[in-house]
């Protein structure tokens, strides 16, 4: 795969975080599988490692020009960030450890549970209330036939799920956003917060797992003799070229989001999901 290619991906990547919260890791994987197909079992190793640092940029980024009072939905969370790194230290330790096949049908088995169970539990697509349209992570709800206005504080997430969504999602080297956004909108947030507040938790895991993968020349590097591009477990040419095309995106569609109701988005969402699957099903 050329770097004009990775170029073009990196696009949808800058769309992805800003729309969906994916830092980039459900596109990265698989585009990084493919372009390190020469390496055969160690290609998810480098993918993985090289989504970690794509994710990285790319949530710290869309972190920095996302609006205050959205953010302000995660004060108090310092626990949870703290566990989702504790936890993305232990994955990315237990990635460099297993069999390279683990994480690549484990990310496939991991999506497809996702998908079935965003489809049939109730909080994602058919909400348990009144439907939140709001863009505003301390919305309010007026429901008709009440007097005043009913204010619908969503919950925070509890602090004691960081270590395994950490973990997980540095394994599999897929962010976190798959966990973080479904929930976060079944705590109360409409998808457009959820998917915001998606990426200063995917921050909180990848910055341990890049470091440890642009270290990893011990137990679980490549075989064979090392390519150039790569760094430790990552591909540098790769994630500069995903970079290249995902910042200047995200930098214009926090600037002008665009207006999805509610519903279409997590459908989206899930669409999204059901195409992420298929690549890798056949890159495996």
């Amino acid at each position: 795969m050329n770097d004009l290619a990775l170029l073009g991906i990196g696009l949808l990547t800058g769309v992805t975080t800003v729309l969906f919260g994916f830092g980039g890791g459900f596109v990265a994987v698989p585009v990084v599988v493919w372009a390190n197909a020469a390496l055969g079992a160690d290609a998810i190793r480098v993918a993985t490692a090289t989504s970690a640092l794509v994710m990285l940029v790319n949530a710290g980024f869309a972190t920095a020009v996302t609006p205050r009072r959205v953010l302000s939905a995660l004060r108090g969370s310092g626990t949870l960030l703290l566990l989702l790194a504790v936890g993305a230290t232990a994955g990315a330790l237990a990635t460099r450890h297993a069999p390279a096949g683990q994480a690549h049908w484990g990310f496939v088995a991991y999506v497809a549970v996702t998908i079935v169970d965003l489809l049939l539990r109730p909080g994602f697509l058919r909400r348990r209330g009144p439907a939140e349209e709001s863009g505003e992570a301390q919305a309010e709800q007026t429901r008709t036939g009440q007097a005043g206005a009913v204010r619908a504080v969503p919950r925070a997430l509890p602090a004691v799920l960081g270590a395994p969504i950490g973990a997980v999602a540095a394994f599999l080297g897929v962010g976190g956003s798959v966990m973080t956004v479904p929930a976060l909108r079944r705590a109360g947030h409409p998808m457009r917060v959820a998917t915001a507040l998606a990426n200063p938790l995917t921050l909180a895991i990848a910055l341990p797992a890049t470091a440890l993968s642009l270290t990893g020349t011990d137990t679980g590097s490549v075989a064979g003799p090392t390519p150039l591009h790569l760094v430790g477990l990552v591909d540098l040419r790769a994630a500069g070229a995903l970079l290249a095309g995902a910042l200047p995106v995200i930098a214009v569609l926090r600037r002008r989001p665009p207006r999805i109701p509610d519903r279409t988005y997590a459908w989206a969402y899930l669409a999204l999901l059901g195409v992420v699957e298929f690549a890798m099903l056949c890159a495996g």
